[in-house]
Order: C-alpha cells, then sequence, then structure tokens
C-alpha cells in the first residue's frame, strides 16, 4: 500500500495537490455491489501494464474497505482515495449519493 495516503473530501476549494493523478485507465463500478467492484478491478487490473494507473469510482460503501485490502494483498499501490456526495434526482425526489474514488498502480 501507497505512503501518505488519505482520504479527501472532494469540493470546490480541494487544492491542486490534493487532486488525483492523470490515470490511463478509466473504471466505473458505480451502481454495483460487493463482490462486483472488486472483481471488475482485478479484470482491469489485468489490463493494464505495471505502473499504469487505474482511476476507479464506486457508490458502493464496503469498497472503503475492500480497495485498500486487495492493493495491499495483490502488491499494487493505492495512490489516492477520495470520496464526495453527489445528489441523484429521479422524478420525485433527489437523494445525496456517497461516490468513493481510487487511483490505483499496478505492481510489477
Amino acid at each position: 500500500m501507497g505512503r501518505g495516503v488519505g482520504i479527501v473530501e472532494e469540493r470546490e476549494s480541494v487544492t491542486e495537490q490534493d487532486r488525483p493523478p492523470k490515470a490511463d485507465k478509466q473504471l466505473d463500478a458505480r451502481g454495483l455491489t460487493c463482490p462486483e467492484p472488486v472483481m471488475l478491478l482485478h479484470r482491469t487490473v489485468r489490463e493494464v501494464s505495471a505502473g499504469q494507473l487505474i482511476d476507479m469510482v464506486a457508490t458502493d460503501p464496503s469498497t472503503t474497505r475492500d480497495v485498500p485490502k486487495f492493493c495491499h494483498f495483490l502488491g499494487h499501490e493505492l495512490v489516492w482515495e477520495g470520496r464526495h456526495t453527489i445528489q441523484a434526482t429521479d422524478n420525485t425526489a433527489s437523494t445525496d449519493v456517497q461516490e468513493y474514488r481510487y487511483i490505483i498502480r499496478k505492481s510489477d
């Protein structure tokens, strides 16, 4: 697991140094529940080269536990982790939804 990884609450006033690095591959796991986000991450890791970055976005809170453990056990680096709240609306109501974002560097 990477050193200095912390959770950053994303907001309009986030400084440039708090922003995640640009990734080589995007993974959208929003709306999926355990174990699907980590299964997709495992597949995506196989698709990129060593050293490349994956930008993963999820809405399942269990990813806050599962993604760091995935990285630790398989030797990948969790470069950045953040979360923010979005407002989801349908025809009748709006609700706040947490989005979780991870930047993972594939190991050698």
